[in-house]
């Protein structure tokens, strides 16, 4: 089964995913704008990476929105949480009937949020391990090993056959492709390492070698994995790893230099995810009647901050 892929996103994540994709001869568009679209045509996207070293993957396919003319069989989302409702249109526009569309953002929650706004087509929920960021228009640096992609539908009755190929797609790509059987435990535990690792750079505005460290914010980061934990059991999803252990495992395998995209982003002045990532934990432990003081006493020095 040969499928057409549509990546909207050409960051850190989309980035990574259409040149190992490209590279392994999947048929992958890249849906990317300004001098970083501008780069891959001309020159391709060059990749930085600690397990395959420095390389440039030539030609690859990327165009901006206003100019993408196929119809995909699956639709990898991976803009920042804040970018996602311009998708929808493009979606509804782009997509056959029986386009797939795989959700891979930091937020938890959003391929339920997406299916209701497109129930014409199939939206599973997903989530990615990368620690990858744009070095420059058209470069791609990742700073780690891991690079996975965990997807799947929240009904059993959804699945379709397509899903298991992209999963074998993947893994034949060099990306560890997973079709979940739980997506929403599985999503939730990535959020587990995502949202307080954002939260705790953020509240010290530190990196990831100063969490890698003992001292005030690998505690805090510890605390914050346990309130998400809390919840997770609370949602009668629990994890079935020790969550601590297995995200301080990944945090003491990435650069000492490496920040969240969360962290970039509000350092620039420019929009975040800083709502679903931070406030959002709030109003879920409201929600189910958790107790998360360590995330309260992060998101009242944000909102204090000013940051929205």
């Amino acid at each position: 089964m040969n499928m057409k892929y549509l990546i909207i996103g050409a960051g850190g994540t989309g980035g990574s995913i259409g040149a190992y994709m490209t590279e392994a001869g999947k048929d992958v568009t890249l849906i990317a704008r300004g001098e970083h679209l501008r780069k891959m045509q001309e020159q391709g996207l060059k990749m930085e990476t600690a397990k395959r070293g420095d390389y440039t993957v030539s030609p690859i396919k990327a165009v901006d929105m206003e100019h993408y003319e196929e119809q995909p069989d699956i639709i990898f989302v991976c803009v920042k949480g804040y970018s996602l409702e311009e998708t929808i249109p493009f979606i509804k526009k782009k997509a056959k009937r029986d386009t797939i569309v795989i959700p891979i953002l930091n937020i938890y929650g959003t391929g339920g949020r997406m299916q209701e706004k497109l129930p014409e087509l199939l939206v599973t929920d997903g989530c990615i391990y990368i620690a990858a960021q744009i070095r420059e228009p058209g470069t791609i640096w990742q700073n780690g090993d891991i690079f996975r992609i965990v997807y799947g539908t929240r009904k059993p009755e959804e699945m379709r056959p397509e899903l298991f190929q992209v999963a074998k797609d993947l893994r034949e790509s060099g990306i560890d492709g997973v079709l979940s059987e739980n997506i929403r435990r599985d999503a939730l535990q990535k959020f587990a390492y995502v949202s307080p690792m954002a939260a705790c750079g953020l509240y010290y505005h530190v990196n990831a070698g100063d969490v890698q460290k003992t001292g005030n914010p690998r505690d805090t980061f510890v605390k914050l994995m346990q309130e998400v934990d809390a919840l997770a059991t609370t949602m009668e999803i629990p994890f079935l790893v020790d969550i601590v252990a297995t995200n301080l495992r990944i945090l003491d395998g990435l650069d000492p230099s490496a920040s969240t995209s969360m962290q970039r982003d509000i350092y620039a002045g420019k929009p975040s995810e800083i709502d679903g990532l931070i406030y959002e934990v709030v109003r879920m432990g409201e929600r189910y009647g958790v107790p998360v003081p360590t995330y309260r006493m992060i998101a009242d020095k944000a909102r204090a901050d000013g940051l929205k």
